[in-house]
C-alpha cells in the first residue's frame, strides 16, 4: 500500500492547483450549483450564519468576478513595456479590497479565509451584505440596495454617491433582477440541493 502514497499525494497536490474554470450556465441557479454541487454547502453556511439568501450572494458574485476565482480589475495604460497600475486591490471572487477583507476577517473571526476560495467569498458576501442589513437598514429581498451599498461601501451609501451614477444604477436594478431570479430558481431545487444532486437542466 505504501507504494501508493506518493503518488496519490501527488495528484491531490495537483488537483489543489487545478484552474477553477466559472460554470458554463450562468442564467440559472439550479445549473450552476449542478456543476459546482459544492457551492451549495458555501452558500448555506454563508445564509445560516448571516441571514444572507444564496440568491443575493450568487447575484452579487456573478456581478463582480463572473465566478473567475482570481479575477482583478484590469490595469491602466503602461508606459512602454511596463504593465499599468490595477485602480484598486480587489481580488476574487467577491472582488473584496484588501481593508474591507481584514475588516471581515477580524470581524468574522476568519483569519485564514481566502478571497479565491468559493466558500470564504460567499462568507464575505454574507457578512457584507448582514453589515448593510443592520448599519443601512436594508432588506435582504432587494438585492438592488444591497449591490448600491456593496459597490459604494456603507459610507457611500449613507452619502449617496450612486444618485449621480445612472450606470451603476442601472447595473444594480440587474443585479436586484438576478438575485430574485436566482432565489425563485434555487427555492425550486432546493430540495435536491440538500439531497446532494440535481437532475440535469
Amino acid at each position: 500500500m505504501k507504494q501508493f502514497v506518493l503518488p496519490l499525494a501527488a495528484v491531490l497536490a495537483l488537483s489543489a492547483c487545478a484552474t477553477v474554470e466559472p460554470p458554463q450556465t450562468v442564467d440559472n441557479a439550479c445549473s450552476i450549483l449542478s456543476e459546482r454541487p459544492g457551492w451549495w454547502r458555501g452558500l448555506k453556511r454563508a445564509e445560516n450564519r448571516w441571514g444572507a439568501p444564496p440568491g443575493l450572494i450568487l447575484a452579487i458574485m456573478r456581478q463582480e468576478s463572473s465566478f473567475q476565482h482570481n479575477a482583478r480589475p484590469p490595469r491602466e495604460d503602461g508606459f512602454l513595456f511596463f504593465p499599468g497600475r490595477r485602480p484598486s486591490s480587489a481580488f476574487g471572487y467577491a472582488q473584496a479590497l484588501d481593508q474591507t477583507w481584514a475588516e471581515y476577517q477580524r470581524d468574522a473571526g476568519e483569519g485564514g479565509a481566502d478571497r479565491d476560495e468559493f466558500r470564504d467569498a460567499a462568507d464575505f458576501i454574507g457578512w457584507y451584505t448582514n453589515t448593510s442589513r443592520r448599519r443601512l437598514n436594508l432588506d435582504f429581498g432587494n438585492g438592488e440596495t444591497h449591490y448600491l451599498a456593496y459597490h459604494e461601501g456603507h459610507g457611500g451609501y449613507s452619502r449617496g454617491t450612486f444618485r449621480q451614477k445612472a450606470w451603476l444604477q442601472e447595473v444594480a436594478r440587474r443585479v436586484g433582477t438576478t438575485a430574485s431570479t436566482y432565489q425563485r430558481q434555487i427555492e425550486g431545487c432546493e430540495a435536491d440541493l440538500n439531497r446532494g444532486w440535481l437532475p440535469f437542466f
